[in-house]
């Protein structure tokens, strides 16, 4: 096509100029998918002082997903979502008391799956870990849930014990992904509702730059699309009413086709993000704000009123290099971008929900 600058007259210049805005609309409304997901890039684990464990509900796709830090870390927290179900949140303002939490733990089964903090505080006590009171050892253990409430029968949902054997199953090196833990019961994609939804899931990333390693464990189960955050490509999301292609969110609501929602607050992406660097909790606050631009980066729209997006920071401090804030919060958000990407294509479909690999499959094969 011929570079609108270099046009001898207005006649060609507009004639030029309608094709490229007839293009530009054809691309942003193409469903792009992206290429296989690239060789393992780390684990939320990559930080020396974490344990991750598992539970994954057999009876229908929920779990939760716990982090461990026996030895105390600092934390932080920010959360960006409308629709938030949380547990001690409020305990990890740089205002309050308490210095070091115990473990985190991510879950589906909406508020109900708060419970799983039960779970984990009972085992930190058997293990006589906790924050010292003259009469006991108390575990300090925040949490975050996501609404996976409509796969399957809503009555069940990760509980108390869930979040113990969760706790059983922690290891130092733990790498899971896809439909586990708290991805098990993930969706991405809602703003047509579940029938044009896909498959989230969990994903992890980490990055190292000298002694520091930043790592991030994000569990996606987003309203918006989902997006490479390296290319801007729709990875998943919703999808056209044949279900066979993506539709592009954002570009739905652009032309007018987005009505609200009878019903909210039923998505939400929660996580982790750590480092092995000594932080306070205001640092570890800021990093947890930082982290959220990750997000940002692959979800479209994201922070909506029908999401609770939480981010949890965590320093375990087993490296005494300086804290560089600038550098920890800019790595934090590039490791939970690439978490996110890696959520979904590591996710695998259910019936009625594709994952990205069986989208891209079915592209191919057309």
């Amino acid at each position: 096509m011929k570079n609108l600058f270099n046009c001898r007259t207005r006649r060609e210049f507009l004639f030029n100029a309608a094709g490229v805005a007839s293009l530009a609309s054809a691309l942003r409304s193409f469903p792009m998918l992206a290429a296989p997901p690239p060789p393992d890039s780390g684990c939320l684990t990559d930080v020396e002082g974490i344990k991750v464990g598992h539970y994954t509900e057999t009876r229908r796709p929920t779990g939760c997903t716990v982090v461990l830090t026996e030895g105390g870390a600092v934390a932080g927290v920010d959360v960006r979502g409308s629709a938030p179900g949380t547990h001690e949140t409020d305990l990890l303002s740089p205002l309050n008391t308490v210095e070091k939490i115990h473990a985190v733990v991510l879950s589906g089964g909406s508020a109900f799956g708060l419970e799983t903090a039960a779970g984990v505080m009972q085992y930190l006590e058997e293990q006589r870990i906790g924050y010292a009171t003259r009469v006991a050892r108390i575990p300090i253990v925040p949490a975050a849930v996501l609404f996976d409430l409509e796969l399957g029968d809503a009555r069940i949902r990760p509980d108390k014990r869930s979040g113990y054997l969760a706790c059983k199953a922690a290891k130092a090196r733990a790498c899971e992904e896809g439909n586990v833990g708290a991805g098990a019961g993930a969706t991405v994609g809602k703003m047509f509702g579940m029938d044009r939804a896909m498959k989230g899931g969990l994903g992890a990333a980490s990055i190292q730059v000298g002694p520091v390693v930043v790592a991030a464990l994000v569990a996606v189960n987003a309203f918006g699309d989902v997006l490479d955050p390296t290319t801007g490509a729709v990875l998943a999301g919703a999808r056209t009413t044949e279900g066979k292609s993506l539709v592009n969110s954002i570009e739905q609501m652009r032309q007018g086709r987005y009505s609200p929602p009878k019903t909210s607050g039923e998505n939400t992406t929660i996580g982790v993000v750590a480092t092995n660097v000594v932080m306070n909790k205001s640092q570890a606050t800021k990093m947890a704000q930082m982290a959220h631009d990750g997000l940002a980066r692959c979800i479209n729209p994201v922070h909506t009123p029908m999401d609770g997006d939480t981010l949890f920071a965590i320093a375990t401090g087993t490296e005494t290099a300086t804290a560089n804030l600038t550098l920890l919060g800019s790595l934090a958000a590039d490791v939970v971008a690439q978490a996110v990407r890696r959520a979904i294509v590591r996710a695998k479909g259910l019936p009625g929900l594709p994952s990205h690999l069986d989208l891209a499959s079915s592209t191919k094969r057309g």
